[in-house]
């Protein structure tokens, strides 16, 4: 009888063990968020440098300035999310996040990479501005009769509307936006070497009404030298703050890094101002495992950051590329940076 006892326990035990095991394996709508690998932007990988510049002088610096990135697991089972709840440098969040309903993998994978590319357009255009080479928005076409014929022409470089500087097409767009159709408004213009402007009456869309001036721009932003970017396997616009900081740090003769293992995070835009991004938390880790000592934050993520910073990971709260500059400057002068 006894013997008999012991067995259907043992039995139950397996039986139950087996479940357990079954139902760990057993897949779940969600994907875990780790630290990911960094890169030192002003270094090389794989045998090739990750910015190339040339046509121009370029300096070494003996610091790094590293992009971060998020590692993405996206084939959990209740196991692996289990596991992932109990790691502090994991988050463990519904697959919707990263994957939205209606896109496959291939999809976000492909989205991700173009975004990437466009970090590195978005870096190259902000870091020519602050080496000295602006964009100029330049006119390719007046259509006839339109409000600017006779007033702008083919070539003219727009600087303003009603007094606020065009630093971009896009800009000039949003400035134009913000105008009431039939209304003159005063548009600043380079033509050569001389400098005017130009009352000039808004058209009116036929589509959806907004105003118009009736030409086609283009951007350009001449400068002396190529720049290049070789990296890959990377997704996502969040590295475009650290390409700029390495572009300028390479072409301008100090060493911006002032020797420190600098690490940061976030999107830029063609004006240099620094978006928010997601992963911060996995990314600060990153960072101070690779040997980071201090870690740029974008204004709209310090609130998490602050929270999560791994202990002796300094935090420079940066809103924009000039924020980013005046960061490294003041870590350069043994100072302490604004923090978040």
């Amino acid at each position: 009888m006894m013997l008999r006892r012991g067995l259907t326990v043992f039995v139950g035990a397996i039986l139950a063990l087996l479940l357990s095991l079954g139902m760990a394996l057993l897949p779940v709508p969600y994907v875990a968020l780790g630290p990911g690998p960094t890169v030192n932007t002003l270094g090389s990988r794989d045998g090739h440098e990750i910015i190339t510049i040339t046509g121009t002088p370029t300096s070494t610096s003996k610091g790094h300035l590293n992009l971060t990135t998020v590692s993405v697991s996206p084939d959990l089972n209740l196991g692996n999310a289990l596991v992932g709840w109990f790691d502090g440098t994991v988050a463990v969040v519904p697959r919707e996040v990263v994957y939205p309903p209606g896109e496959s993998r291939q999809q976000v994978n492909k989205e991700n990479a173009e975004a990437f590319k466009k970090s590195q357009t978005s870096a190259e255009t902000a870091a020519l501005r602050k080496l000295g080479y602006p964009v100029k928005v330049t006119v390719s076409k007046v259509a006839p009769g339109s409000p600017s014929s006779g007033k702008l022409a083919v070539g003219d470089v727009l600087t303003s509307v009603d007094g606020t500087p065009v630093s971009s097409g896009a800009k000039l767009r949003a400035l134009l936006a913000a105008k009431e159709p039939g209304k003159a408004t005063t548009i600043g213009y380079q033509r050569g070497t001389a400098k005017g402007t130009a009352s000039i009456t808004l058209a009116r869309a036929d589509d959806d009404g907004r105003p118009l001036l009736r030409i086609e721009t283009k951007d350009e932003q001449p400068h002396p030298f190529q720049v290049s970017f070789d990296l890959d396997k990377i997704g996502g616009p969040s590295a475009g703050l650290m390409f700029a900081l390495a572009v300028i740090d390479k072409v301008k003769p100090e060493d911006l890094t002032g020797g420190l293992f600098i690490a940061g995070t976030g999107e830029i835009d063609d004006d240099g101002n620094v978006g928010a991004i997601g992963g911060i938390a996995q990314k600060m880790v990153a960072a101070e495992r690779a040997g980071a000592t201090v870690f740029l934050v974008p204004a709209d993520n310090c609130l998490e950051a602050v929270g999560a910073a791994p202990d002796g990971l300094k935090l420079a709260r940066v809103a924009t590329l000039d924020d980013a500059l005046t960061a490294l400057d003041t870590l350069r002068a043994k100072g302490t940076p604004r923090t978040c």
